[in-house]
Order: C-alpha cells, then sequence, then structure tokens
C-alpha cells in the first residue's frame, strides 16, 4: 500500500492596526529534509490578524493539494496562532462571524483525517511571519507580493536537521524522492520561478522579522478613576472595585479568544497586578514584575480631581501643563523623569522579548508614553489621547528600528 506523502505546513497572518493592512504568508515544508518546497503571500488588504492567519492556513493547505493533486497526503499543520489551532482541531468553537466560512474553506480542502494542527511559538515560525510582513510591505508600495522578489526562505534557513520537525511514518527514501518530484512538478508549472538570489545593499529588504510586539494594557477601574482623581505611585495603592474586577475578567475572555499572548508584565501597582493575575489565571502564564511601568508619582496632587488640584496649587499645575520638566507639587515626577524611566523599560522588554507578543498591564502615563515615543510626537501629545479603564492599545517594535502603533484605546471587549 502506497504511504501517504507527508507535509509540513507552517502559515501565519498579520495586521498592522487590527485592522488594518494584512497580509498572510505560507510555507510547504519536507519533514525530512527541512527543503521548502512551496511559498505562498498575499496582501489582502484591510483585515483583522485571525482573518489573516486563516488566510494564510488556506493558502499553505492548497499549495500542499496542488504538489501532488492526485496523491494521498498527510498534513501536519503548525502556526503560532492558538486561536486558529484550537479552532481548526475542534477544541474551540467558532463563534465570529468572519472566521465561519474561512474555518470551513479551509476543512474543505484535505480530508479532517490528513491534516492535524500544532501550536508553536512565535519564533519558530519565522519564514512565514516573513513572508506575510513580505506581503504587507508589497500591499504598502501598492503591489502584491511576488516571489522572484521574496528572501523569506534565505532570511529564515532551516536547521541542518529537522529534529523539531514532526515524525514522518513510511520510508524515509521514499518521502525524500517524492519531495524531489513535487519541487520538480512545482517549477514545471507555469509561472513558476527560481529562488531569488540575496540582493544587497539599497536593494535589500528591511530586516524585519518578527516584532516584539507590546499588548498595552490599563488596569480595570478603582474606586478613584470614576471621579477622576489622580492616582499614582505615591498614593495609597488602590484595589480594584467591582466593576474593575468585571472589567478584568472580560479582557482576559478576549485575550484568551484572541490566542496571541505569550508572556504577561505587570507594573507592580496593586491594580494592575490584580488584573494582570486576572488574565494569566485564564491564559495558564506567569505574570512578571516591571518597576519601569509604574504610575507617575504626583505627589501631592495625589487623590485629588483635576478642579481640587486647580483651587490648590494652580501655578504649579500652569506649569506642569507646560513643561515636561514641571513636577507636581511636593515632590512628584515630571514627565521627562518618567519618559526616561519608562523608554529604559522599554528598551529592556523589547530586547527580552524579541520576536513575541506580550501584555503590559500598566497605567496612562506609561502607555501614553510608549504611543507617543513610537509616533515621535512631542510631549504635549499626552494630552490628546484618550485611554479608558481596561482598553487595549498595541506597538510593535522590529529588529531595524522599526515601531508600528497598531492599536489605540480598544475597548470593544467591555461592550
Amino acid at each position: 500500500m502506497t504511504q501517504p506523502r507527508q507535509f509540513v505546513i507552517e502559515a501565519d497572518g498579520g495586521s498592522r492596526g487590527n485592522p488594518g493592512p494584512a497580509g498572510y504568508g505560507a510555507v510547504v515544508i519536507d519533514p525530512v529534509t527541512g527543503e521548502t518546497l512551496a511559498e505562498a503571500a498575499e496582501y489582502i488588504g484591510v483585515a483583522t490578524n485571525n482573518v489573516a492567519e486563516y488566510k494564510g492556513l488556506i493558502a499553505g493547505l492548497k499549495a500542499a493539494r496542488a504538489l501532488v493533486p492526485d496523491a494521498a497526503v498527510q498534513v501536519r499543520v503548525r502556526m503560532d496562532s492558538k486561536l486558529v489551532v484550537e479552532q481548526m482541531s475542534g477544541r474551540w468553537k467558532i463563534k465570529h462571524p468572519d472566521m465561519k466560512p474561512l474555518a470551513a474553506e479551509a476543512a474543505r480542502i484535505l480530508p479532517a483525517s490528513a491534516v492535524t494542527y500544532e501550536w508553536i511559538p512565535r519564533e519558530k515560525n519565522k519564514h512565514a511571519d516573513r513572508l506575510a510582513n513580505e506581503a504587507m510591505d508589497a500591499g504598502r508600495r501598492g503591489k502584491q507580493w511576488e516571489p522572484s522578489a521574496s528572501t523569506a526562505a534565505l532570511d529564515t534557513p532551516r536547521p541542518s536537521t529537522t529534529a523539531d520537525l514532526p515524525p514522518v511514518s513510511g520510508p524515509p527514501g521514499d518521502a525524500a524522492a517524492g519531495a524531489a518530484k513535487a519541487r520538480a512538478a512545482l517549477a514545471s508549472r507555469p509561472g513558476a520561478t527560481s529562488p531569488a538570489a540575496p540582493r544587497v545593499g539599497w536593494g535589500a529588504a528591511p530586516d524585519l522579522g518578527a516584532p516584539a510586539t507590546f499588548v498595552l494594557l490599563r488596569h480595570g477601574e478603582t474606586a478613584l478613576t470614576p471621579e477622576k482623581r489622580f492616582s499614582g505611585s505615591g498614593g495609597s495603592d488602590p484595589e480594584l472595585s467591582a466593576a474593575g474586577r468585571h472589567q478584568a475578567e472580560r479582557i482576559a475572555q478576549a485575550l484568551a479568544a484572541r490566542g496571541t499572548i505569550e508572556e504577561i508584565v505587570s507594573s507592580p501597582l496593586r491594580r494592575c497586578r490584580e488584573t494582570a493575575d486576572a488574565v494569566a489565571a485564564r491564559l495558564g502564564l506567569e505574570v512578571r514584575i516591571e518597576d519601569g511601568l509604574r504610575e507617575t508619582d504626583f505627589g501631592a496632587w495625589e487623590g485629588l480631581t483635576f478642579a481640587e488640584v486647580r483651587e490648590r496649587y494652580g501655578p504649579d499645575l500652569d506649569a506642569w501643563l507646560a513643561s515636561a520638566k514641571a513636577a507636581p507639587t511636593g515632590g512628584g515626577e515630571s514627565f521627562a523623569e518618567v519618559t526616561r524611566r519608562v523608554a529604559a523599560a522599554r528598551d529592556r522588554l523589547t530586547a527580552r522579548y524579541a520576536g513575541r507578543t506580550v501584555l503590559l498591564v500598566t497605567h496612562v502615563t506609561p502607555i501614553k508614553t510608549l504611543i507617543r515615543l513610537a509616533l515621535g510626537a512631542p510631549p504635549e501629545a499626552m494630552f490628546r489621547m484618550e485611554l479608558s479603564a481596561a482598553s487595549v492599545s498595541a506597538v510593535a517594535y522590529y529588529a531595524d528600528g522599526n515601531v508600528s502603533v497598531r492599536l489605540l484605546n480598544d475597548t470593544s471587549h467591555l461592550r
């Protein structure tokens, strides 16, 4: 009896804005030799991360099917999207209306018995991630991704061993021979191109890779939040209110459904730790504390409303509003001091979590500071951003120094 052909598919998708300009990438790999047999990528316009990831899966399955259209296949799909892996494995229900037709399309390409799904960390999905980023870069230029211009395979070479790839059943010689035939078939297809030579100098693609993506979560409400009182790191360190605890549960639910968070880092203050703990309990992750993410010390203004500060400390408030170097009354921190602290924390965290998606549970000022720095905006931009309790923002930091603000003040999970 002829053994089915074995393939590994790695797929990914991304959106610079979620929703925003989106693209996907997929690669079909020989599990014996580790060689790339086929690549696919496409810019798909404005879409969410999840839609792009499903599109990548579909493209990968179609590419594997096209390699041996008349033969039985056995495919292992490897993705860093827990949502797609769990939904396609049948362990999570598919509730979102945008996901249902995509999942159904993926399921029709190959028999369910021929496909298994495996979650992998993002750093093990670099090839597909790079293809998705190439597709999004092409879309930004008003073009579509072209195989002849891709450097994804060159920038993310396969290891010399295939120990990290799934085992195959059947004689290795048969699989290797089949892979050679598949490559020959691909080369003979209309429009097929050979791998491009690496480009250098001004023609080279930017070294983006997988960014360190910070999902910035402002903590849930405390008793001081609805009254809009200054609540920093120099006050009483309030706990979450009943409303705040409910908000923490809602965001925990939403992030679990999204399935992209790999690490959780929190400010040391109680309201953030309680919010982070709610998410961590749902995701099965630990919470690390980063002191650089604490809120501003508002000095003598702690616990007061803006009107009360205006009445008691008017000249100091005017100075604070006019200059990032002015500190709140009574030894508080200036925005300039907070910026230095937050920027140092950002640098530590981007180095530690390169290529990973990390939830940072923090406060108004640190989040606005990270957004402002990413945009290259002046300090006064801090006063022009709205940031609600339990809101989500996101910033991606690439290896070449580029930064992309992907989201600001999203509260859809609370509705």
